[in-house]
């Protein structure tokens, strides 16, 4: 096949290729599931996939919050911003008190879709002191004399390492 015969062939299937349409672009169309769940202290986490293909929301689906809580307590509505945790995950950060609370996320149209459920709000938790850096200010905490006896021990292969060269260098002469 000659060099001119195969350009025009690559020109024309790439010239085909571009005309056909994504099949999964066009598929992310309609309702959205949502997975609502508490993460633990006072927000919510909110995972968003199209209910036609089961692919993770990507963009351009605006959700909000709304929550009541015992007493009448009541929050929102909230946008939802996304989430660095992957495609399709959303949260509010810490919006609710500590209790129980009745939360319902919304998608408006063009992909609508909404989920309830019943969250148990609590304070959130710090993480502890990591054991034995209490008051110690060295980054290498308890283990310094691990870095004093590493260089005592090279000062000492050095001078040995010298002291033979020179016992050798005597031997010769």
């Amino acid at each position: 096949m000659s060099v001119m015969r195969r350009l025009v062939v690559a020109v024309v299937s790439a010239a085909l290729l571009a005309l056909v349409p994504g099949l999964p672009a066009y598929a992310h169309d309609g309702p959205v599931t949502l997975d609502v769940a508490g993460d633990g202290a006072g927000g919510v986490t909110v995972r968003a996939i199209f209910t036609k293909d089961k692919h993770p929301v990507e963009t351009g689906v605006s959700l909000v919050l709304t929550g009541t809580g015992e007493d009448g307590r009541t929050v929102g509505p909230i946008p939802l911003a996304p989430s660095a945790e992957g495609q399709g995950f959303y949260t509010s950060g810490p919006v609710l008190t500590p209790g129980s609370w009745d939360v319902t996320v919304t998608a408006p149209n063009p992909h609508p879709g909404k989920a309830s459920v019943k969250v148990q709000a609590q304070v959130a938790q710090q993480m502890p002191p990591p054991a034995g850096t209490a008051g110690d200010e060295s980054p290498t905490g308890s283990f310094a004399w691990l870095w004093w006896l590493g260089g005592a021990v090279l000062v000492i292969l050095i001078l040995a390492a010298i002291a033979q060269s020179r016992t050798k260098a005597k031997a010769r002469v």
